[in-house]
């Protein structure tokens, strides 16, 4: 029988409230209150970083951060986040190289069923990774739901919600959002 981890982390869903999970909930706030408590750019910041999301190589978390577990957040090279930015990580969330988000994004992966019994009273979850390319920028306020993919070099406008993909190379925004143009090479 599978635990509710290993149900959470293959998309299927699973008791939110299960204890292994609950634990492991708690232990990445305790990371996060030392993040989040901390000067940018310190020791005991930097410290907290690299324990919250393994492989953080330049990854640059403006506080107050906030997620349910980092070690699902898989980062490439020089991330930067801005002020209050939520990562709701139940399954993976892949970032590429060079991806700036500007304040109060929020990456949403986890997602609930509509029936009100498995949603309320058995307090079922599931997620749906999410993956976001190379050198994409996120506006303030974007939201993307869960499953989406946004190509890279994309830039997603301030206050979009992001309900399907978003191919490479575009600006898009909107709620929902959608793609405004390509991106030419002389754009600045």
């Amino acid at each position: 029988m599978r635990s509710e981890k290993e149900k959470m982390l293959a998309g299927e869903p699973y008791e939110a409230w299960d204890e292994e999970l609950f634990n492991e909930r708690i232990e990445c706030r305790k990371v996060l209150q030392t993040l989040n408590n901390s000067i940018p750019n310190s020791p005991e910041w930097r410290s907290a970083v690299d324990r919250l999301i393994p492989d953080s190589e330049g990854a640059y978390l403006e506080p107050p951060f906030r997620c349910d577990y980092g070690s699902n957040i898989k980062l490439g090279k020089n991330f930067y986040a801005n002020f209050n930015c939520v990562v709701l990580d139940v399954a993976e969330v892949h970032i590429g190289d060079n991806v700036l988000f500007a304040p109060n994004v929020q990456i949403y992966t986890a997602g609930h069923p509509l029936d009100v019994k498995g949603r309320v009273e058995e307090g079922v979850e599931f997620g749906t990774p999410i993956t976001i390319g190379d050198n994409a920028w996120l506006g303030g306020g974007v939201i993307v739901c869960p499953g989406v993919t946004i190509g890279a070099n994309s830039v997603i406008g301030a206050g979009s919600v992001v309900t399907k993909d978003i191919p490479a190379n575009v600006v898009a925004a909107g709620n929902p959002c959608r793609v405004i143009r390509s991106i030419d090479q002389g754009d600045l």
